[in-house]
């Protein structure tokens, strides 16, 4: 993931893709924008680092799963089929590292909706997104550390200069296109886990 650089444009393509009219969510497309903003992690540098390697990890595992699932719903749906139970006693099924993904896209789509809005303190955007998304599920040790990095960051021209598409109003505007298409794709994943009892998978 870290070959090329990160283009928001590539993102809001992939997330464009996803959802088909049937409103699932294509995991192919899903994979790529995950790729994409794993790409924008990295290009931080270090304080993100213990998300984006633990997306690599994730992206990596499903990967390998493209051609058995086609959509998310697909995906559970099989993975339901041998039972609820069997599927919280397994801690590498797809559904538990959709799960993992998914809390972190909450996070992303908030910091960048953050970044849009224009408040010039990234940190403060920064923890605010983690504090209402993954902080709930990372120990206390990891939110203490992620907190302590968030006020390393950049300033917000300097993230808007990372999103590669020119100008920072071109940013800001590329954002405003991106960021409806990855609320809707956590939006359907998110009724999609509920629905069927694994927002909490182990």
């Amino acid at each position: 993931a870290a070959a090329a650089a990160f283009s928001l444009r590539e993102v809001l393509d992939a997330f464009r893709r996803c959802v088909t009219e049937q409103r699932e969510v294509l995991l192919e497309p899903y994979l790529s924008g995950w790729r994409g903003l794993i790409r924008f992690l990295q290009s931080l540098g270090a304080v993100f680092s213990f998300i984006s390697k633990d997306a690599v990890a994730k992206v990596t595992l499903l990967e390998g799963q493209c051609q058995r699932f086609v959509s998310l719903q697909s995906m559970v749906q099989q993975e339901l089929a041998a039972g609820p139970a069997a599927l919280r006693a397994r801690p590498d099924s797809c559904c538990r590292t959709v799960l993992r993904l998914h809390r972190a896209l909450r996070w992303l789509q908030l910091f960048l909706e953050g970044l849009r809005s224009g408040e010039p303190r990234t940190s403060v955007l920064c923890t605010e997104a983690y504090n209402a998304s993954l902080a709930a599920h990372h120990p206390w040790v990891v939110r203490k550390a992620a907190t302590l990095a968030f006020c390393a960051l950049p300033s917000r021209e300097a993230f808007l200069e990372i999103m590669n598409v020119g100008p920072p109003e071109e940013a800001v505007a590329v954002l405003g296109e991106a960021i409806p298409y990855i609320g809707d794709v956590y939006s359907i994943t998110q009724e999609l886990f509920e629905r069927h009892r694994l927002l909490d998978l182990p």
